[in-house]
């Protein structure tokens, strides 16, 4: 799934690698790897990024 960080547009677009406990891992094109608190955070899903 691609989504999209609310609080940090910058990092682009990015594709989520898992998602255990509430812990979700997503691969950002311009931040890296980085381990997100689900119940904290709401990653906005991308359907279409064109």
């Amino acid at each position: 799934m691609r989504v999209r960080h609310p609080d940090h547009p910058d990092w682009g677009t990015g594709q989520v690698q898992s998602n255990i406990g509430g812990k979700v891992t997503v691969n950002f094109p311009d931040a890296g790897k980085v381990v997100i608190d689900g119940t904290r955070i709401g990653l906005l899903p991308v359907f279409d990024d064109g």
